[in-house]
């Protein structure tokens, strides 16, 4: 093994090691050169090079996603590490812990005039569970594993992104073959939670009392909840449980898109169907119907289950609960007793009433985004893992009731259409099963150096929604109406991604009719020796049109 000379980078390396944060996903640079070559160094540790940091960083938020533990980011100093900015954004607000490592020249060289020395301390302080500054120099080694130790502990429990800036002063790239720091693995603790009986008890008289129950699922990750809890969930007829696309959570008499369910509903289909009690968990929640709905309709008592917060989202929030789901239930559900009741019925009612209609009006429409979805979410094989970018995709996906062999992701916490190209990437490489990508034009483009990236599995496959711009703007009320909308609002384009596919070795096809699109599909589920790109082109002008007139069509 290889070791920089740096003890601070000894120290770093192997306290990462002692915690299991052995995914480390690195830019080249100088001033880092002495972590790269303590991560390189180690055989024990899997290395990534990425040049792009903002892109490096949502891989490295796809490999946490599926690891489900901290992934670590190296990059040199100065504007580096402000590129990795909108990933750790997204990591804070969707609970996935990733490490950014820092380097930075010593403070006597910032604010000199050099290039590359910005204020690197702090700089994500809005949107970090924890910041440390490291010191340079044997003096400082006390305080130094302090803040390491501190910040993969905090990463590790709670579940978010952590910094840590580290000086490096020259030279940089002094090799020595054995280590000169030895530390006691101090092992992280993970904090026991209450149990919480009081909130329970008192939820299960809310709860018992009550002939309305609602549960409504925001994102999760596969498996949160075990099948004994969906049974008992789908069993009682007072609960109703309203899944989004990104829940993974399934049972036939669960409400899945949740969108097509209630967008119809008049005041009095709203007042009837009221909840008395409701109980979330999950992540951000897409629609905004059921948001407006539960402001509007509010239920008497609300409770979120999280182990670590809880969002007012329907402003009607009564208490937090500080559990895992999956623990709150086991503990919950001894407590209560199944209602006679006939509020699941009347949701079921129109859930049928709804599917019927739906299939009605699919096998009805022209060529469209909306029939474009359609048959992708058709056409996609069972037990893949389904990632899915921002804006109009997800919107449409929560149209549909999805493939229970799915496992589906999207960066839901901050809703961004950066990055979803390359958290799809590092997501599919972590999980080794076959992934598909389905994106719009715009996110693609927008996040078009993900695909520089030596790390892309053969299974990899990309469906891009070509609409010739950022089609999600022509359905909001008055937006078509206001001048330079087609510049600065839904801008247009011509571009196609056969050149980009070309240039990294992807294997590429388009499809722009009826016909192409179903031919296309058949072939590209078949297995290939390379990733693939399916580009499907749509006509902007009548997408909106086929989307608003749905939801007249399903009442």
């Amino acid at each position: 093994m290889q070791f920089s000379s740096k003890i601070l980078s000894q120290t770093v390396t192997q306290l990462c090691l002692d915690k299991g944060v052995d995914h480390i996903v690195i830019s080249p640079g100088s001033r880092n050169a002495a972590l790269t070559i303590g991560f390189t160094g180690n055989p024990t540790f899997t290395n990534f090079s990425i040049v792009d940091e903002r892109c490096a960083a949502f891989f490295a938020l796809g490999l946490a996603q599926q690891l489900q533990k901290p992934v670590a980011l190296v990059c040199t100093s100065g504007s580096a590490l402000l590129n990795y900015y909108p990933a750790i954004a997204e990591a804070y607000y969707s609970d996935i812990p990733l490490v950014v490592l820092s380097a930075d020249r010593p403070a006597h060289l910032i604010e000199i005039g050099d290039g590359q020395t910005i204020k690197q301390a702090n700089v994500y302080a809005n949107h970090i569970l924890y910041s440390g500054v490291c010191q340079e120099g044997e003096a400082y080694q006390a305080h130094n594993e302090q803040q390491i130790n501190t910040a993969l502990s905090v990463a590790i429990n709670q579940r978010g992104p952590v910094h840590l800036n580290l000086p490096f002063s020259e030279p940089l790239y002094d090799i020595v073959t054995k280590a000169s720091v030895f530390l006691e693995n101090n092992p992280t603790v993970v904090p026991k939670h209450n149990d919480n009986q009081e909130l329970i008890s008192e939820i299960a008289k809310h709860w018992n009392a009550s002939s309305k129950k609602m549960i409504v699922t925001g994102v999760l990750a596969p498996h949160t909840l075990d099948t004994d809890t969906i049974a008992q969930l789908a069993e009682d007829q007072s609960i109703v449980v309203l899944t989004e696309t990104t829940s993974n959570v399934h049972h036939s008499n669960f409400f899945p898109a949740i969108d097509q369910l209630i967008a119809p509903l008049e005041a009095t289909d709203f007042e009837a169907l009221q909840p008395e009690v409701l109980i979330t968990f999950g992540g951000m929640i897409v629609s905004k119907k059921i948001k407006k709905f539960l402001r509007n309709y509010a239920p008497k008592v609300h409770y979120h289950i999280d182990s670590k917060k809880a969002y007012d989202t329907f402003f009607c929030l009564t208490k937090h609960v500080p559990s895992a789901p999956h623990s709150f239930f086991k503990a919950f559900l001894p407590h209560t007793n199944k209602s006679s009741s006939a509020y699941k019925q009347q949701w079921l009612a129109i859930k049928n009433k709804r599917l019927e209609r739906h299939d009605l009006y699919v096998a009805e429409i022209p060529y469209s985004d909306f029939w474009v979805f359609a048959e992708v979410f058709k056409a996609l094989p069972n037990t893949i893992h389904l990632q899915l970018s921002n804006s109009t995709t997800i919107r449409y996906a929560q149209l549909f009731e999805m493939n229970a062999t799915h496992t589906i992701f999207c960066n839901r916490g901050t809703s961004g259409i950066d990055g979803s190209t390359t958290t799809a990437i590092g997501a599919a490489f972590a999980s080794k099963a076959p992934t598909v990508f389905i994106t719009g034009d715009l996110s693609f483009f927008y996040d078009s150096n993900a695909l520089w990236n030596n790390y892309i599995p053969s299974t990899f496959k990309i469906i891009i929604i070509n609409n010739s711009g950022g089609g999600i703007f022509r359905i909001l009320p008055g937006a078509k109406e206001v001048a330079g909308f087609s510049t600065f609002f839904e801008t247009k384009h011509q571009l196609t991604a056969r050149q980009l596919s070309d240039m990294h070795g992807f294997e590429y096809a388009r499809a722009d009719d009826a016909v192409s699109v179903k031919t296309q599909l058949y072939r590209f589920f078949k297995n290939t020796n390379a990733p693939q790109v399916l580009e499907i082109c749509t006509p902007s002008e009548i997408n909106d049109t086929t989307l608003l007139a749905y939801f007249d069509y399903i009442k």
